[in-house]
C-alpha cells in the first residue's frame, strides 16, 4: 500500500493565533466593544443620515442595529481601525479596496495605524457615505441576513489575508535563516557587513559581495579592478511551506534565473522551503536550476545537503570554509 501523508496544519495554528489579536482589532467584537461606549441617540441620528430607510429597515426586521453593516463618523473617528471591519465585510482585498482611483488610499492608515489621516479628518463623513452606498448593495441583496453570516462574511474575506501575510513571512524568515548561513560560511573573510550585504575578500585577494535584494533574493557578485562586478550565483529562496502552492514559487524562481542567466551568472540556485517535492519534477520546472537545496537541510550543519552548500559557497567566492 502506498504511504499515505498529511502535512501539520502550521499555517492553521499561525491563523488561530493571528485571529485571536484581530478579534479586538477589526472583527465584530471589537466594533460592538467600541459601540458599548457611544451615546447610542448620536449613532442613531448619523446612520439615518447616512444610510437609506429600506436598509435599516431591511436590518431592524432581522433583529440587526445598523452599525454592523454601515460605518458612521462617531464610529470611525472613535475607532479608525474599525474601518479594517467594514471592508472585510464588503469582501475586498487591502490591495482592490486601496488601489488608486477609488479615492480611499489616504484612509489605509485608519486600517493599519488605527488612527485618522493627517489632512483628511474632515472627509470622515464623505468616507462614510461612499462605504454605506455599497453595504447598502450588499445587505439588500441578502434575503436572510443575521449577525452571524455578517460575521462569516469578514472571515471569508480575511482567510486569504492572513495566508499571504503567513506566507510572506515565511519567505523573510526564510532569506534571513540564508543571510545568517552564508555570514556564518565565509565569517573569517568578513571585512564588512549590513543587514542587506556581506563584503567579503577572498583567498586571492579580490573583493566578493553577498548582497540581498528581491530578483534574486540573493546574488554573489565578484568586484573586478575596473569597479564592475563579475556575477558568480542567483539564488531564489521560496522559504514557503504550502506544497499546494509549490510548483508556482518554483515557476517565479525559472522566470527569475532566466532573467539571471541574461545577466550573466555563472550559476543559478533555489532554496525550497517544502521538500516534499520529487527532485526530477523540481529540474522539470526550473531547468535553469542548477542545483536545488532544501532550507530544512540547510539548518543541520552536518547534513550531507549543508555540507554540500558550505563546500559550493566557499569554492565559488574562493575562499576556504
Amino acid at each position: 500500500m502506498t504511504a499515505i501523508w498529511c502535512p501539520d496544519p502550521d499555517l492553521q495554528i499561525h491563523f488561530c493565533e493571528r485571529l485571536s489579536a484581530l478579534r479586538s482589532r477589526c472583527l465584530m467584537d471589537a466594533l460592538l466593544s467600541v459601540v458599548a461606549g457611544l451615546d447610542i441617540g448620536i449613532l442613531d441620528t448619523q446612520l439615518n443620515r447616512f444610510v437609506s430607510q429600506p436598509a435599516l429597515q431591511k436590518m431592524a426586521s432581522h433583529g440587526l442595529r445598523g452599525e454592523l453593516a454601515f460605518p458612521v463618523p462617531v464610529i470611525m473617528t472613535q475607532s479608525p481601525g474599525l474601518l479594517g471591519y467594514y471592508r472585510l465585510l464588503l469582501g475586498f482585498s487591502q490591495k482592490e479596496f486601496y488601489k488608486r482611483g477609488h479615492g480611499l488610499s489616504p484612509f489605509r492608515v485608519m486600517e493599519t495605524d488605527g488612527r485618522l489621516p493627517r489632512g483628511y479628518e474632515n472627509t470622515i463623513p464623505l468616507l462614510c457615505s461612499a462605504i454605506c452606498r455599497s453595504s447598502e448593495v450588499l445587505v439588500l441583496a441578502i434575503s436572510d441576513i443575521s449577525r452571524d453570516l455578517l460575521h462569516e462574511l469578514t472571515l471569508l474575506t480575511l482567510g486569504p489575508q492572513l495566508r499571504g501575510g503567513t506566507l510572506n513571512q515565511y519567505g523573510e524568515l526564510a532569506a534571513r535563516a540564508v543571510f545568517n548561513l552564508m555570514k556564518e560560511i565565509v565569517r573569517e573573510h568578513v571585512v564588512e557587513l549590513s543587514s542587506r550585504m556581506i563584503r567579503l575578500r577572498n583567498a586571492a585577494g579580490r573583493e566578493v559581495r553577498v548582497e540581498f535584494a528581491n530578483d534574486p533574493d540573493v546574488c554573489i557578485r565578484e568586484v573586478l579592478a575596473s569597479g564592475r562586478y563579475r556575477n558568480i550565483v542567483a539564488i531564489e529562496i521560496k522559504g514557503g511551506r504550502d506544497i499546494s502552492n509549490i510548483h508556482n514559487r518554483i515557476g517565479e524562481a525559472e522566470k527569475s534565473h532566466q532573467k539571471a542567466r541574461i545577466d550573466g551568472f555563472v550559476e543559478c540556485w533555489t532554496i525550497l522551503g517544502v521538500s516534499k517535492i520529487a527532485p526530477d519534477a523540481a529540474r522539470r520546472e526550473s531547468p535553469a536550476t542548477d542545483r536545488f537545496f532544501y532550507l530544512e537541510e540547510l539548518m543541520k550543519p552536518d547534513s550531507n545537503e549543508a555540507i554540500e552548500f558550505r563546500e559550493a559557497v566557499c569554492s565559488l567566492v574562493g575562499v576556504h570554509g
